[in-house]
C-alpha cells in the first residue's frame, strides 16, 4: 500500500440559491470524489474557512459567503496500477475520453479488489495517479459500454465535474427494451435507494430529481431501440426509468424480471433474450465544451458487437417495424 499527498487549495463562492445550506452538504456537492465524513474532518482541522473564519459542520450558508480550503490528503492508494489496453477514442494535455467495455468495473470494491479501469487509468502516469480516483468523474455500470470522459489534471477534474452537475455535458445512449414504445418520451421522477434492496435504486416520492428524455428509433413486434439522453446522471437512471415505464431493458437482471419475455416471442429469440449477458445499453455519445480550451468536443463509438448481434437476431426472427440508421455513426474527433 502506498500513500501520496494531494494537496486542494480551492476559494469558493457561495450563490443565493445555497443559502439554507450545510456547510458539509454544500462541500460534498462541490468535491464528489471524497466523503461527507471525509469533507466534515477538513472542518474540524480548520481546513475550511468562511469569509476567513473557521467554522463548523452545521454552519447555515446565508449566500455570497467565501470559502476557502486549503487541505492537504494523505492518500492510502492499495489500487495498483495495472496495465492494460484502453481504447481512448479523444484525448489531448487535459483530458481523455475512454470507450468501456461491458464487463469492466469503473472502481476497485468488494468482489473486484482489482482489474479496474481506474487501476488501467493509474497505470498511465504518475499525474495520473496523483489525482483523486485517477481522474475518474462519472462512471459506467459494470456491464454498461460505452463513452467516459476522465480528467487528466486537476483543474480540469474539477471543472469537469462542475459541467456535470450543470448537466453541460450531453450523453446519449443506445438501448434495447421490451415491448413497443411508439412516440418520443420525458420522464422525470425522484431516485432515491431502494427501501430494502440498497444497492438498488428506485423511484420515490422524494430524492434527487432525475430526468431522462428518449426517443424510439426501431420498432419490432416485441422490442424497441431506444436513444436516451440523460437530462440529470443519476445511478441506474435509465434501467429505472425504463422499468418505471413498463419497459425493462433486455438483459438487465436487477430491474425487472430478466427472464420474462412475452408468450408470442418466437422460441428462438426468448432463449437468445433470456440468455442475453448484460443490459443492453450503450453509452454512445459524448458532447461538452472542453473545459480549459472551450473547444467543441463531440465523440461517438459504435455499438459493441453483442449489441449487434442482438440487433441481427431481432431482424431476424421480431418483424422489424420501422429502420433508423441514427446510431451508425463514425467516431467524430
Amino acid at each position: 500500500m502506498n500513500e501520496i499527498t494531494q494537496h486542494i487549495k480551492k476559494t469558493l463562492s457561495a450563490e443565493s440559491h445555497d443559502a439554507g445550506t450545510r456547510i458539509d452538504q454544500y462541500l460534498s456537492a462541490q468535491f464528489p470524489d471524497f466523503s461527507r465524513n471525509t469533507i466534515q474532518q477538513w472542518i474540524k482541522q480548520n481546513a475550511v474557512k468562511i469569509d476567513g473564519h473557521s467554522t463548523k459542520n452545521k454552519y447555515i450558508l446565508k449566500g455570497f459567503e467565501l470559502i476557502s480550503i486549503d487541505v492537504k490528503i494523505e492518500q492510502a492508494v492499495s489500487d495498483k496500477p495495472q496495465n492494460m489496453v484502453l481504447d481512448i477514442r479523444y484525448e489531448d494535455s487535459h483530458l481523455m475520453v475512454i470507450n468501456k467495455p461491458a464487463g469492466l468495473v469503473v472502481h476497485p470494491g468488494s468482489g473486484n479488489p482489482d482489474g479496474t479501469l481506474l487501476n488501467g487509468l493509474l497505470a498511465i502516469s504518475e499525474a495520473q495517479r496523483m489525482l483523486p480516483r485517477a481522474g475518474i468523474v462519472h462512471r459506467l455500470d459494470k456491464d454498461t459500454s460505452g463513452l467516459m470522459v476522465v480528467a487528466k489534471e486537476a483543474e480540469c477534474q474539477l471543472k469537469l465535474i462542475k459541467l456535470l452537475k450543470d448537466h453541460r455535458i450531453e450523453r446519449t445512449y443506445f438501448c434495447v427494451v421490451k415491448g413497443v414504445i411508439n412516440k418520443p418520451g420525458r420522464i422525470e421522477t425522484f431516485l432515491g435507494r431502494h427501501r430494502s434492496q440498497r444497492t438498488k435504486m428506485a423511484v420515490t416520492s422524494k430524492g434527487k430529481t432525475a430526468i431522462s428524455h428518449y426517443w424510439p428509433t426501431e420498432h419490432f413486434q416485441h422490442f424497441t431501440v431506444l436513444r436516451v439522453q440523460l437530462e440529470t446522471g443519476r445511478t441506474h437512471q435509465i434501467r429505472v426509468h425504463m422499468n418505471h415505464l413498463g419497459h425493462s431493458l433486455v438483459g438487465d437482471s436487477v430491474y425487472g424480471n430478466k427472464n420474462r419475455v412475452g408468450a408470442s416471442v418466437n422460441s428462438e429469440l426468448k432463449d437468445i433474450i433470456r440468455q442475453f449477458p448484460r443490459q443492453a445499453l450503450h453509452a454512445h455519445k459524448l458532447a461538452f465544451t472542453h473545459p480549459i480550451s472551450d473547444k467543441q468536443i463531440q465523440v461517438t463509438t459504435p455499438i459493441p458487437d453483442d449489441l449487434c448481434q442482438l440487433l441481427d437476431d431481432l431482424h431476424d426472427l421480431d418483424s422489424p417495424q420501422s429502420e433508423n440508421d441514427d446510431f451508425e455513426v463514425e467516431f467524430v474527433e
